[in-house]
C-alpha cells in the first residue's frame, strides 16, 4: 500500500534563516539542546534535504518495488536512523552533557593530502551522501530523478573518501564515526538498488518502456561490478560487492511471477465443469506471456543491449520459471479427463510450440530450459489422464451400442454406401479411436501407445457385447447381417492397417464376429433350401428337374452378397457352394431309395449333369471354390461304372482330391453297388492304403479350409453292414 506523502516523521533541524516556533516535546522525546535553538548555526546543513529526499524515494520504492526490496529499505532505514540520531555536531544523540567534538579535528591532525582533507571536511561536517559540497543535487535526489550513474559516482567518490580517512586514522578518536557514515553510504546504495528493482517492476507495465532508464540501469550495474569486483580481504562491508546483477535478475523473476499471476486471477479450475474455464485461463496466460516476451524482444532487450547488458535470456528464464510454477499449481487442482488433457496439451503443444512467440531472431539460451513440468508431475498427470480416459472410452462405446440398439428398435434399414450395406458402427468406432489417439499423440508417443492399448481393450469387450445384443434383438435381417459383417471387415482392414501392433490381437475377435454373423446369414438360406435336398437321389428325382428350384434360391441369395464387402462376399459364396455340394453328397450317400439296374445308370448320368450345372452356376456367380468340382462326378462315376475294376481308379481320384474322406464314407459309396465280398474287401484295403499314405504325407486340407466329407455324418445302414461283411 502506498505510504502517505510526508516529508519526515519527526522534527527537522532548521536552517539558520528559517526560524520556527518552539514545539512542546512529546512524552519521551529528546529535549532540544542549546545547539537546537532557532538561531543556532548547524554543522550539517543537508540533513533535512536528506530526510526529505529519502522519504520520497522510500515511499515511491515501497509502492513500486516488491516486498523483498521494501524490506531492504526498511533494513537500511534502521542504519540510517542510527546515523540520523545524532546532534548536528555529530555527537551521539544520547549524550546530554552538551560536550561537542570540533568537526574535522582528527582529520586536521592526521590528514596530509588535499584530497583527503576535502573528503574529510565533506563527511565530518555532515555533508555526506545527501549533498555533495557545492555539487547541487543530493544523491537521494539523483536517485529519485533516476540519474543512477551520477548517484553511483557520487557514492563511489564518498566511499573512496571514507576509505582514505579510515586509512589515515581519522576515526581513531571516534571509533563509531566510520560505521555511522559508512551506513549512510550503504543506505544510499540500498536506495539505488531499490530504484533498480522499481525500474524493472515498471518495465512491463502499461506505461511503456523507458529505454533511457534501462540503459542507465545497465550502466550502473556494470559500473558497480567494476568498482567492487570481489569481496575485500579485510571484510570491510563498505567495499563489499553489492551484487546488483543478481538483484536485477531477482527483480526480473519477481516481475515475471507477478505478471503471470495476473492471468486468470480468481479462477477456480477444480470444479467439475471447469475445463472451459481452465482452457480460457491458459489461453489468457499464454497471450500474456507471449505479449510480454514479444515486448522484451522488441523494446526491452535492445535498450539493455545498447549498454552491453544481456536481458533476453534472463527474461525468458524468468517467465519460464513463473509459468512452470503456475502450471504446477493448476496441475495440483486439475480434475477430470478434460482438465488433465487441457493442461497436458497446453504444455506440450501451445507453450512448447516453436511458433509460440511468433517470428523471433533472438539467440537460444546458453543452457536448455528445464522441463515446464517436473518428470514426476508429468507422469502423474499422464497416469491420471489415462485412468479417466479408460472410463470415458468405455462410456463412449456404451453410447455407440445404445445408438445401434435405437436404430434396431426403429427397424431402420441399413444405408447403401458405395453399393454396400452400411451401418454407422464402423465409422463411430474409427472416429472414436482416431480422435483419442491423435490427441494423445500430440502430447507424447508414450501416451499415444497407452491410448491405443486402452482403445484396443475396450473394442475387444465391445465386440462381444455388440454381437450378443444384435443376435438377441429382433433386427436380425439379411441386410442388417450384411451391414454388421461389413462393419467388422471395415474395422479389421482400417484399424489393423493403421495400428497393426496395437490392434493385431483384435484380428481374431473381429474375424470371429464376422463369421458368427455370416453363419447366421447362411442359416437363413439353409432353412429355405434344406427341404429341396430331400427329394434328390430318389426314383421321382430321375424324371423331374428338382435341382432347379434349389439353384434359383441360391442365385437369389447371391444378389444379397453384392452388398457385402468383396472378401467376405466371396468367402460367403464359397460357403454356399460347399454347402450345396456337401448336402447333395449327403443325399447321395444316404439314399432314401436304392437304385438298381437301369435306374442306377440313369441316376449316375443325372448326377453328372447336375454336378456340371452346380459348377456352372457357382462359376457364373463368381465362386472360386473350384476344388469342389470333383466330388459329385467321382461318386457318379463309381455309381455308374460298368467295368468294376475301374472303381478303384475313381476311389483313388476321390481320396487324393479330398483327404478328409474317411473309411465309412468309402463304405457308404461301395454300398451303392453290390460288388461282392471279395471286390469290396479289395477296394477297402486299397482305400485304406491311400488314406494312410495321405495321413503320413500330411495331406489333410482341413486346415486350409477344404473340408467336405468330414462334415458329412452317415448312419450305419444294412447295406453298409453287408458291404463290411
Amino acid at each position: 500500500m502506498p505510504l502517505p506523502q510526508t516529508e519526515a516523521s519527526g522534527p527537522e533541524p532548521h536552517r539558520p534563516q528559517e526560524p520556527v516556533e518552539p514545539h512542546t516535546p512529546a512524552q519521551g522525546a529528546r529535549l532540544p539542546s542549546s545547539e537546537d535553538a532557532p538561531g543556532a548555526r548547524h554543522e550539517r546543513p543537508g540533513l533535512g534535504t536528506l530526510r526529505r529526499a529519502l522519504s520520497r524515494v522510500s515511499q515511491r520504492a515501497s509502492v513500486r518495488a516488491p516486498q523483498g526490496e521494501a524490506g531492504l529499505l526498511r533494513l537500511s532505514g534502521r542504519f540510517l536512523l542510527g546515523s540520523l540520531r545524532r546532534t548536528p555536531d555529530n555527537s551521539p544523540a544520547g549524550d546530554q552533557t552538551g560536550e561537542t567534538t570540533e568537526p574535522g579535528l582528527a582529520c586536521s591532525r592526521k590528514g596530509s593530502s588535499k584530497a583527503k582533507e576535502g573528503v574529510g571536511r565533506q563527511l565530518s561536517t555532515g555533508a555526506g551522501p545527501e549533498e555533495a559540497e557545492g555539487e547541487g543535487m543530493s544523491v537521494a535526489d539523483l536517485i529519485s530523478e533516476r540519474q543512477l550513474l551520477a548517484a553511483f559516482e557520487q557514492l563511489r567518490h564518498l566511499e573512496t573518501g571514507l576509505e582514505a580517512e579510515k586509512a589515515s586514522c581519522t576515526f581513531q578518536q571516534d571509533p563509531t564515526g566510520f560505521a555511522r557514515r559508512a551506513m549512510d553510504v550503504c543506505l544510499h546504495y540500498d536506495g539505488l538498488a531499490a530504484e533498480i528493482g522499481a525500474i524493472v517492476h515498471e518495465t512491463l507495465g502499461p506505461d511503456g518502456v523507458d529505454a533511457a532508464a534501462l540503459a542507465e540501469l545497465a550502466r550502473v550495474v556494470r559500473a558497480e561490478e567494476e568498482a567492487h569486483p570481489e569481496p575485500p580481504a579485510d571484510g570491510d562491508f563498505l567495499r563489499t560487492p553489492r551484487r546488483w546483477r543478481q538483484h536485477w535478475e531477482d527483480a526480473v523473476r519477481r516481475s515475471a511471477e507477478e505478471r503471470v499471476r495476473q492471468a486468470g486471477a480468481g479462477e477456480a479450475p477444480g470444479a467439475a465443469d471447469a475445463a472451459p474455464d481452465l482452457a480460457r485461463l491458459l489461453a489468457e496466460l499464454g497471450a500474456l506471456v507471449r505479449r510480454d516476451l514479444q515486448k522484451v524482444q522488441r523494446e526491452v532487450h535492445p535498450a539493455y543491449a545498447a549498454a552491453g547488458f544481456p536481458a533476453w535470456e534472463a527474461y525468458l528464464r524468468a517467465f519460464h520459471g513463473a509459468v512452470a510454477g503456475r502450471l504446477q499449481e493448476l496441475a495440483h487442482d486439475a480434475r477430470g479427463c478434460e482438465q488433465l488433457y487441457v493442461l497436458l496439451d497446453w504444455a506440450a503443444n501451445v507453450y512448447s510450440s516453436p511458433d509460440f512467440l511468433g517470428s523471433q531472431d533472438q539467440a537460444v539460451p546458453s543452457e536448455p530450459l528445464p522441463p515446464l513440468l517436473a518428470p514426476d508431475v508429468w507422469a502423474r498427470l499422464e497416469d491420471d489422464y489415462t485412468s479417466f480416459l479408460e472410463t470415458k472410452i468405455s462410456s463412449c462405446f456404451d453410447g455407440i451400442l445404445q445408438l445401434e440398439q435405437s436404430r434396431w428398435a426403429a427397424a431402420e434399414a441399413p444405408d447403401v454406401l458405395q453399393g454396400l450395406y452400411h451401418t454407422p458402427l464402423s465409422f463411430d468406432v474409427s472416429m472414436l479411436v482416431a480422435e483419442h489417439v491423435k490427441a494423445a499423440g500430440a502430447i507424447s508417443a508414450e501416451l499415444e501407445a497407452t491410448t491405443l492399448g486402452i482403445c484396443a481393450r475396450a473394442l475387444g469387450l465391445f465386440l462381444h457385447r455388440f454381437e450378443k445384443a444384435f443376435l438377441e434383438s429382433g433386427a436380425v435381417t439379411e441386410p442388417n447381417l450384411c451391414a454388421s459383417i461389413n462393419a467388422c471387415e471395415e474395422l479389421r482392414t482400417h484399424l489393423l492397417a493403421k495400428f497393426p501392433e496395437s490392434f493385431g490381437e483384435l484380428e481374431k475377435p473381429l474375424g470371429a464376429a464376422a463369421r458368427t454373423f455370416q453363419k447366421r446369414l447362411l442359416q437363413g438360406l439353409q432353412g429355405d433350401v434344406q427341404p429341396l435336398f430331400r427329394v434328390l437321389c430318389t426314383k421321382a428325382w430321375l424324371t423331374q428337374d428338382l435341382l432347379q428350384p434349389l439353384m434359383d434360391k441360391v442365385v437369389a441369395f447371391s444378389g444379397l452378397l453384392e452388398h457385402m464387402a468383396p472378401p467376405l462376399a466371396q468367402e460367403t459364396l464359397q460357403e454356399v457352394h460347399r454347402y450345396v455340394v456337401r448336402e447333395y453328397l449327403t443325399q447321395a450317400l444316404r439314399p432314401r431309395e436304392r437304385l438298381r439296374g437301369v435306374d442306377r445308370l440313369n441316376g449316375s448320368q443325372k448326377m453328372g449333369l447336375e454336378a456340371q450345372a452346380i459348377g456352372n452356376t457357382f462359376q457364373g456367380l463368381g465362386s472360386k471354390a473350384t476344388w469342389l468340382g470333383q466330388a459329385i462326378p467321382c461318386v457318379a462315376d463309381i455309381l455308374g461304372e460298368t467295368y468294376k475294376d475301374d472303381i478303384g481308379r475313381h476311389l483313388e481320384t476321390l481320396i487324393r482330391s479330398y483327404p478328409d474322406i474317411r473309411r465309412d464314407h468309402v463304405l457308404a459309396i461301395l454300398a451303392l453297388r453290390r460288388l461282392g465280398r471279395r471286390r469290396n474287401q479289395h477296394f477297402l484295403r486299397h482305400a485304406q492304403d491311400l488314406l494312410t499314405a495321405a495321413a503320413k504325407a500330411g495331406g489333410s486340407r482341413a486346415s486350409a479350409g477344404r473340408v467336405l466329407f468330414e462334415e458329412i455324418e452317415l448312419s450305419t445302414s444294412v447295406d453298409v453292414l453287408i458291404t463290411c461283411i
